[in-house]
């Protein structure tokens, strides 16, 4: 058995509100892949299987996930000591200049837990950290060396989706979070998808549809649930998520309405996407947590 713990980080469009949601409509398998990992809110929340394997197209986040599995006592040593700040986090946007892969890491998993919504497109990587609701650097070791073990003999790469879908295993099951269809991805990420790449993820889906099982989430649009018309259950979906914004995301004024301390309430959203999947419900399993 291997804990449920969360995402290391924190990641735009992550899963992380939706988890139950998603682990109630997973099927048995013995091996578990994400094409688009991103954050893996779903990796870290399920039951570990035998064979894992977490793929991205971002470069700098792949070197903090192969860090975090293979370094993880070097990471936590560097950020041992750190305080959150809006001045460090200035520091490490603008001027930190790492010199090895585990400073890459140091300077990304920084910004990512001082950012706002964890955005790491660096044009759109402001400072959004808050006592309240963010994870405080003195318990960084300890999430770091916990996300470690749980990264143990899993499979780590920075492929193509084709590729990944390609290789998969006969009999794997596939979480698949791709960028949203309408989304202005630009803001949020290193990676951008285009149209193209929509349907053709799609058409490849299908055309392995007989061999691999998905589940695919996706937001809520006609062309979407056009390009997967041949799937077995297309399920709409919402779940109530929160929003911590800070003075550097917020028009001024914003002092007034939250007592002067710089710190907005949380805003309560709804998430509502869809749901794919190339299996019949009933191979659904009942959620792990």
């Amino acid at each position: 058995m291997s804990p449920a713990i969360n995402s290391p980080f924190r990641y735009a469009g992550g899963k992380f509100y939706a988890r139950k949601l998603i682990i109630e409509h997973i099927p048995p398998h013995s091996h578990y892949i994400e094409p688009f990992a991103g954050g893996a809110s779903i990796f870290f929340a399920k039951e570990k299987v035998p064979h894992n394997w977490l793929n991205d197209l971002d470069d700098a986040l792949i070197n903090v996930y192969l860090t975090l599995r293979d370094h993880s006592h070097e990471l936590a040593k560097s950020l041992k000591g750190e305080v959150a700040s809006k001045e460090r986090h200035t520091y490490y946007k603008n001027e930190f200049r790492p010199s090895n892969k585990i400073e890459e890491a140091q300077r990304w998993y920084y910004l990512n837990r001082t950012s706002y919504s964890g955005i790491m497109n660096m044009k759109n990587c402001f400072w959004g950290y808050g006592d309240k609701y963010s994870m405080r650097p003195e318990n960084w070791g300890k999430n770091i060396l916990r996300t470690s073990a749980k990264l143990q003999g899993v499979k780590i790469t920075q492929w193509e989706f084709e590729k990944v879908i390609e290789e998969a295993e006969d009999g794997s099951f596939l979480f698949i979070d791709p960028p949203y269809f309408n989304a202005d991805q630009d803001k949020f990420y290193n990676c951008s998808f285009t149209t193209e790449q929509h349907y053709h993820l799609g058409e490849l889906l299908r055309k392995h549809r007989h061999r691999l099982k998905f589940l695919l989430t996706y937001d809520n649009s006609p062309e979407i649930i056009g390009i997967y018309d041949w799937a077995n259950s297309v399920l709409e979906k919402e779940w109530n998520y929160t929003i911590n914004r800070t003075d550097d995301q917020t028009k001024e004024g914003k002092e007034k309405r939250n007592n002067g301390n710089g710190q907005d309430k949380g805003t309560r959203y709804k998430g509502r996407e869809v749901f794919i999947m190339n299996y019949e419900s009933t191979e659904l399993q009942p959620a792990l947590f």
